[in-house]
């Protein structure tokens, strides 16, 4: 019988990249027993500095494959060339930080003698792997995810097995080809390319300890209530990101940032640059000057080095797109550039001034190159308009004035706030998750590899103590 192929294609001209076999639920029932047993059996175990010169190895073999890895990405992914690279070195660094935060899991020595009960007793708690891991990732940063998905497992100790996003899996084949390459043994870290009930398989066995998921809330929380008693999870949804702009902003500084916050990867960022809340005696200047920036970023081929945005991951997105900013300006928003489709994958970047409360684009996530402005003139009521959704992620304010920041940092809800900075910046050794509806547990290369570790005590009696 002839398995079912998956069709990767290029989302900027749609052209045919590569055909990759989907594996069924029983080659996913295969790949949990393979990694259950290696992870029962601690004779297989990765001792520590064999995990970091793997890792060490790994960080090696792609510093010589940065090109070939950067097109692989920017080509299934459409990220445009320049950011695709800046991912891989990305990437590459996320790995080393994987390999020198191997030594940093370890417990501590928990007091005895405190009351009579205790006496003759040393105890102390050590760290080991919480058993299998398996991830779900998303499409829009096909290689860095994975880093964080998978590496971070490899360096906790834990057999991985990793479904990536069926857009884009040629990077994270190839970063786990790599992975074998410089020594993982085999079954540490699986690859299942496979359909959603495969997938859900693989994500609500008994024999999954630990769940990582990077994609939509809808898909995040269903599978979260599908999973097996005592399976501990983390779940990285999305957000529409709101930005507070006081009459004191250092413009010269903002509006750079605005934009790239905003249209960096056709928006297609979790944390991208969404509402923009800025005070009525600058919010013209900042809508116009941002409009005038927005149409003056180069559109098209994300393999051409000059692109700076790139196309929507699937023709349906730039459709949906397309809806929900006509519906705004039908509601009474003021279409300050943008506003149209380019072509069937590609959407110009857009700003919108004043869109209703109530449009999607106020209340829903985009994912797409569109920004909105909004004139304030209370802080405090803007902030609350800015904390009234469902998704809380990162967030930021511009001012002068330490005491308005540190007001908004303290007001807004949200994982992160950057001040003077826009709500995209992350770098990976930082904790990076949403909150409420846009997830669940806490990002970053450590924090996921302390995530993917639990705590034993060992409580030692002797007549000496």
């Amino acid at each position: 019988m002839t398995k079912p192929m998956l069709k990767v294609n290029s989302p900027y001209d749609l052209k045919l990249i590569k055909e990759i076999p989907l594996v069924g639920k029983e080659e996913v029932d295969k790949a949990l027993t393979k990694a259950y047993n290696l992870f029962l059996d601690q004779s297989t175990w990765i001792p520590a500095h064999e995990r970091i010169a793997i890792l060490e190895q790994t960080a090696e073999i792609m510093k010589t494959r940065i090109e070939e890895l950067t097109n692989t990405a920017a080509q299934e992914g459409g990220k445009p060339y320049t950011d695709s690279k800046v991912e891989v070195l990305r990437a590459i660094n996320g790995i080393k930080i994987a390999a020198e935060h191997i030594g940093q899991l370890k417990g501590e020595q928990i007091p005895m003698g405190l009351t009579k009960a205790s006496e003759g007793r040393i105890a102390f708690t050590t760290r080991e792997p919480i058993g299998v891991v398996t991830s779900i990732s998303a499409f829009n940063h096909p290689l860095n995810l994975i880093v964080h998905q998978v590496v971070t497992a490899v360096a906790a100790g834990c057999p991985v097995i990793i479904k990536p996003a069926l857009a884009t899996p040629l990077s994270c084949l190839a970063l786990v080809n790599i992975l074998k390459e410089a020594g993982l043994p085999d079954g540490w870290c699986q690859v299942v390319i496979c359909n959603r009930d495969a997938g859900e398989l693989l994500v609500t066995d008994k024999r999954v300890n630990y769940f990582s998921f990077i994609g939509s809330p809808q898909v995040g929380w269903y599978l979260k209530s599908k999973l097996a008693p005592g399976t501990r999870c983390a779940l990285e949804h999305g957000g529409a990101a709101p930005v507070i702009v006081e009459k004191d902003a250092d413009f010269k500084e903002m509006m750079p940032a605005l934009s790239k916050g905003g249209f960096y990867h056709a928006g297609q960022v979790c944390v991208s640059v969404q509402r923009v809340f800025a005070h009525e005696s600058i919010c013209d200047d900042v809508a116009n000057e941002l409009s005038a920036m927005a149409n003056n970023l180069i559109v098209g081929d994300p393999m051409d080095e000059k692109t700076e945005v790139g196309p929507l991951i699937f023709p349906r997105e730039v459709d949906r797109v397309e809806k929900w900013v006509n519906e705004a300006i039908e509601g009474g928003a003021k279409l300050l550039c943008g506003g149209k489709r380019i072509s069937d994958t590609c959407y110009q970047p857009t700003v919108l001034l004043n869109p209703p409360a109530n449009a999607k684009v106020s209340t829903l996530e985009i994912f797409g190159p569109v920004v909105c402005i909004y004139s304030y003139s209370n802080r405090d009521e803007a902030i609350k308009i800015a904390n009234s959704l469902d998704v809380h992620f990162q967030a930021a304010v511009y001012t002068k004035n330490i005491d308005v920041a540190l007001e908004c940092v303290k007001k807004l809800n949200a994982t992160a706030v950057m001040v003077n900075d826009h709500t995209a910046f992350r770098v990976d050794w930082m904790p990076f998750g949403g909150r409420d509806t846009s997830g669940i547990g806490m990002g970053g290369i450590q924090y996921s590899m302390h995530e993917m570790t639990r705590e034993k005590l060992m409580v030692i009696k002797s007549h000496v103590l």
